[in-house]
């Protein structure tokens, strides 16, 4: 998992790339690193720029400890690794088209199969609820399911990955798949991909995110690759 300060190190990269990112604004969204006893999370109200280390809001079942108060929003972080044992690192986001999306009500269907990179057939929307409440991190994982980001109504989009670099690779492609679908809806109605399409994209993805070294035959022979020759 790695010291705090690794960990700190991390998160102080990605924090401070979300709004360079054009993938949320001001003081905004947070982020946060899974670690030993609990999870490290940006602090409430300071500038990403401003951040420091020492500024990381350490939180455990027993409280936070740290300079500052954890952000608001550090409820979604807690239940996330609870019900996620792969979580590592958490994203949550004010993207401009994931949040247009997410104040119509309106999930991301199939229209790409990158919409399986999220871990299921659509990124699906939370029901509303008031920010920095219990009731917002429960409608959130019911939206998540088995996925790995949703939107949250009215409100903006989390993303969750084995990292917290990870984290911020999908709610990149969450807010790019919401500018795609939105375009493509502007000229259209999106032709959406079957169920047995999106469980091929899933099944293609899951063999394709493995190191090599940790990949199977199987996942080989999903993926189509040659065999190896050694």
């Amino acid at each position: 998992m790695g010291t705090r300060a690794r960990l700190a190190a991390d998160l102080l990269r990605v924090a401070q790339a979300l709004n360079p990112l054009g993938i949320n604004q001001g003081k905004s969204g947070n982020a946060s690193v899974r670690t030993a006893d609990g999870f490290l999370v940006t602090p409430s109200g300071v500038p990403y720029e401003e951040l420091t280390p020492d500024m990381l809001v350490e939180v455990t079942a027993a409280g936070y400890r740290g300079p500052l108060r954890p952000s608001s929003e550090w409820r979604m972080h807690r239940d996330i690794y609870a019900a996620y044992p792969a979580a590592g690192g958490v994203v949550h986001v004010h993207s401009a088209h994931a949040t247009a999306l997410a104040c119509l009500r309106q999930p991301i269907p199939p229209f790409h199969y990158m919409v399986a990179v999220a871990g299921g057939h659509t990124v699906e929307v939370a029901d509303y609820a008031t920010f920095g409440t219990q009731a917002l991190s429960d409608a959130m994982l019911a939206a998540l399911g088995p996925r790995r980001a949703c939107l949250l109504a009215n409100h903006g989009q989390i993303a969750w990955g084995a990292t917290v670099a990870k984290a911020l690779d999908l709610a990149v492609e969450v807010e790019s798949l919401a500018r795609q679908y939105s375009l493509a809806r502007a000229l259209g109605d999106p032709v959406l991909l079957t169920p047995a399409q999106m469980d091929e994209a899933l099944a293609r993805f899951a063999a394709y995110g493995k190191p090599a070294a940790e990949r199977t035959a199987e996942d080989d022979a999903v993926l189509e690759f040659p065999p190896a020759l050694g």
